[in-house]
């Protein structure tokens, strides 16, 4: 969910727009290795539910209370948030105190950082679902006010000075916004020209459970409890035109159907290209069949207008799918599966499925599986992803990738 430029491993301090470093969204130029480095923190309960990229510093937020150096002999108390140098391991003094879970980060300007999630206070001071914060110092940016009225943040995307919120909320600064609003990145307010109409009337709440920006800034899409948009119909995934800060005439129905009736939304997070001409979407479903799209990884080519079905379909075989993160190279995934290339399993290896326990890399041109098997401990499953300079940093509820020891987080170098 982040811009994304291939680059070589470097940590030069390019400014892109809105003064957030280039390097914020850097894409590896090939496929990691297989083997983590060995110097990532370890976090000691909970789950890593989300990452960011602030110039050399990586952000981590989620469910937990204390973490520890890579060789775990220092401990510190750090809830839902801390962070560390990227090629270091380092933690650094970064410690605001939130009294709720961060599900979702965003690098901002001005070695900032935005944090979403179900808290209501940031350093003690009331501020419900959204905050921005200094990265050097942990202190929360008075000027940015933001805040939810009810419910709480889930996806956060930053670009060109605004920032785009998702989540299960209803109203955000006074104001009625059903769960996708865009507001000033500097002051917080909300944008009264940016309101798609989210409308889900077969559920008791609309709900954005991803976002993703293309390089260019001027396409969103947004992922959830959605049945239709400024009118009309999008099943569970809309793309809006940021300029006109309407809905888009692109579409798919590809996702108009249940997997099973125990979720309100099966879509579980998006990314885009490098390039921006395409995305892709992972999903849960436990309902597994090869003309359905529960638990797979799909392609969408971004050109054009009108209906657009998937360019092609990735199955697990009725395991979940969290989080993808698309580098040019490769489309990773992360989240319970045990399997790709497995559109006959059911919750089995059928015909064809490899072995990609936890974490697992996808062609972008076949969709099928790469080589590239470093296998993660499943538990719940991979939470999130994060393509750097320097490797792709994983987070999960787990203490195993890559046959190695880590906990909860670890990093997949390029070298």
């Amino acid at each position: 969910m982040r811009r994304k430029l291939i680059v070589a491993v470097a940590l030069t301090a390019a400014v892109g727009a809105g003064g957030v470093p280039a390097i914020a969204d850097t894409a590896q130029p090939r496929v990691v290795s297989e083997h983590p480095v060995g110097y990532t923190p370890q976090v000691q309960d909970g789950t890593v539910d989300a990452l960011a990229l602030v110039g050399h510093t990586v952000v981590v937020g989620g469910d937990f209370t204390s973490v520890a150096d890579a060789a775990q002999t220092t401990y510190h108390h750090r809830r839902s948030l801390f962070a560390y140098d990227l090629t270091t391991g380092v933690l650094t003094p970064f410690a605001p105190q939130v009294d709720g879970v961060v599900l979702a980060l965003a690098a901002g300007p001005d070695n900032t950082v935005y944090a979403g999630g179900t808290f209501h206070t940031v350093n003690g001071v009331r501020q419900a679902g959204v905050t921005q914060l200094d990265v050097g110092t942990g202190a929360r940016v008075a000027g940015f006010g933001a805040t939810t009225d009810n419910g709480d943040v889930r996806a956060l995307a930053y670009r060109a000075g605004w920032l785009y919120l998702g989540g299960l909320f209803s109203r955000l600064d006074g104001q009625p916004r059903a769960a996708l609003a865009r507001v000033n990145g500097t002051s917080g307010a909300l944008d009264p020209g940016f309101d798609l109409g989210l409308a889900a009337p077969d559920f008791r709440y609309t709900k954005v459970v991803g976002l993703a920006l293309n390089p260019a800034g001027n396409r969103l899409v947004a992922l959830g409890v959605i049945e239709s948009a400024g009118g009309v119909r999008r099943a569970q995934l809309v793309m809006a035109d940021t300029g006109t800060g309407r809905v888009a005439d692109w579409y798919t129905d590809a996702y108009d159907n249940e997997c099973w009736s125990g979720f309100d939304t099966y879509l579980r997070a998006v990314d885009f290209s490098p390039a921006g001409d395409y995305f892709v979407v992972v999903s849960t479903g436990r309902y597994s069949a090869p003309d359905r799209m529960c638990d797979t990884a799909a392609r969408f080519e971004t050109a054009g207008t009108g209906l657009h079905r998937p360019t092609w379909v990735n199955h697990t075989g009725g395991n979940t799918l969290f989080v993808v993160d698309v580098t040019g190279p490769a489309v990773y995934v992360g989240g319970h599966q045990q399997w790709l290339d497995n559109p006959y399993g059911q919750k089995t290896a059928g015909p064809g499925a490899v072995y990609r326990p936890g974490i697992g890399a996808i062609d972008p041109v076949r969709g099928t599986a790469l080589a590239w098997n470093p296998t993660h401990s499943r538990g719940v499953g991979v939470q999130a992803l994060l393509s750097t300079p320097a490797g792709l940093v994983v987070g999960s509820d787990t203490v195993q990738m890559g046959h190695e020891y880590h906990a909860r987080l670890g990093m997949f170098p390029t070298g």
